[in-house]
């Protein structure tokens, strides 16, 4: 099971706030225990989710830096100012039990 946390927000977002999470238990996202679900952060999201829940190591696959190996970091593909009127939304991803 995967905790997706919203680490920071660069700009605006109109979905998340930061401390929101996702629950994922692949192959689902658990809505009940889910803040907010935005279709951009999930195009995103979704790539790596199953791989994470594998215990893959996210510093081999350029999510993290080595000293950090328990969480994941991605982001949002809105790029915001001065490309779009958002903002990007950066996640911390890690495993739960």
């Amino acid at each position: 099971m995967l905790e997706v946390r919203v680490h920071e927000i660069r700009g605006y977002c109109p979905v998340y706030r930061e401390g929101d999470r996702i629950i994922i238990n692949d192959p689902e996202i658990d809505i009940e225990e889910t803040d907010a679900l935005c279709t951009h952060a999930l195009s995103t999201i979704l790539h790596y989710t199953t791989i994470l829940e594998r215990k893959w190591c996210p510093v081999e696959l350029g999510l993290t830096v080595e000293g950090d190996e328990e969480h994941a970091y991605m982001q949002c593909v809105d790029p915001g100012e001065p490309y779009t009127d958002g903002g990007t939304v950066i996640f911390r991803v890690r495993r739960i039990e």
